[in-house]
């Protein structure tokens, strides 16, 4: 098996009520991964430093409410500063005692996922903290934030369209990377992609971020079965609602969700509309099809200088492919940052185009 982490977890699922008795004990990276690991993935992570308690107090000034940075299902994220100097992201994991087994679960699989990849739109590991029953994950610090807060959030920037297309282009690159196989092997389907878990540079490049849903693809298989249903409302592929089957184009559906959100500005659910306006999808896919009402769902803040209608309507015609009822009648990937790379040149060639005409006419 090319990946350890599938015949490791395979034996966990075997003796599960053994190894969560005490969920918290923690299990040093022998236990949760089989050793046929290559040279290359050892290398990897020692890469990932491992931190005491008293350092991550210390970064974040006793996880003071100033550093606070962010808060999700796994629990708060603060801003830290080491000795050294580095600025670093540190999450620390806190949820409710009944989640206590599964946070536990997440918070291996992103150590050993992200430990093993390396690539500019994935957020990188910088280590962990495994300290009792205290759980950290140290990433590299993100200057934009997340990209939901920059659309509609608190923290609210303007983006043109050429910055929203390499936002865009970056996350699929990311997803690309991991449904290719990636470094390990074997394809990873995200499972919990949205607009929240991109990450932006302060120069907006995009980077995914929370792995712990992530789930390995079986080998020489498209499809996996699951138990129940992860991931976030408003995201879920039809497909995988209906069955329980997860796939690739899990990832693919998803991803033209984020599209929708970068277009219209919105989130993918708005739960304090009215039932027919909470889900995004469903208010925009009729007009998708629609030149004429195109423009009414372009987000307001985007400078109508900084995109054409043709680029726009290319952008248009990937979200609502992305989105279809059926997976296999979606785009992969690869073939979505293809397209975003050549609406990227579109829009750039009009805009010469246009200033041109600006100039001389």
């Amino acid at each position: 098996m090319p990946f350890g982490l599938v015949s490791a977890w395979n034996k966990r699922r075997r003796s599960m009520s053994l190894e969560y008795a005490d969920p918290w004990s923690y299990k040093s990276g022998k236990f949760w991964q089989s050793e046929d690991q290559s040279s290359s993935s050892q290398e990897k992570r020692r890469g990932s430093a491992v931190f005491t308690l008293k350092e991550m107090e210390e970064a974040t000034s006793g996880f003071s409410d100033g550093n606070l940075v962010g808060k999700g299902g796994f629990g708060r994220v603060y801003r830290g500063v080491f000795r050294s100097g580095e600025v670093v992201a540190i999450k620390k994991m806190d949820v409710p005692a009944y989640r206590i087994a599964e946070g536990e679960r997440e918070f291996r699989v992103e150590v050993d996922i992200l430990s093993r990849l390396n690539h500019p739109n994935l957020v990188s590991l910088i280590g962990y903290c495994a300290d009792g029953k205290q759980r950290f994950l140290v990433y590299e610090f993100m200057e934009k934030g997340n990209l939901q807060d920059l659309l509609n959030g608190n923290e609210k920037a303007e983006m043109d369209w050429p910055t929203r297309l390499k936002v865009a282009t970056g996350a699929a690159k990311g997803l690309a990377y991991l449904h290719s196989g990636s470094a390990v092997g074997i394809p990873i389907i995200h499972r919990d992609f949205k607009s929240s878990n991109i990450l932006l540079t302060s120069d907006f490049e995009a980077k995914i971020s929370d792995f712990g849903l992530a789930k390995l693809m079986p080998k020489d298989q498209e499809v996996c079965e699951t138990a129940r249903m992860l991931g976030t409302f408003g995201y879920f592929d039809p497909e995988y609602t209906s069955t329980g089957k997860v796939t690739l184009q899990t990832d693919v559906y998803a991803f033209g969700m984020v599209l929708l959100e970068l277009l219209t500005g919105r989130r993918a659910i708005e739960l304090n509309q009215g039932p027919n306006d909470q889900n995004l999808v469903l208010q925009v896919r009729n007009i998708l099809s629609n030149k004429k009402k195109l423009r009414k769902i372009i987000d307001a803040d985007i400078s109508q200088s900084s995109y054409t209608m043709e680029s726009v309507t290319m952008f248009v015609n990937l979200a609502s492919r992305c989105v279809r009822l059926e997976s296999n009648e979606r785009p992969s990937m690869a073939e979505c940052v293809k397209e975003l790379q050549l609406i990227c040149f579109i829009n750039l060639k009009g805009q010469v185009r246009g200033l041109h005409s600006f100039i001389t006419g």
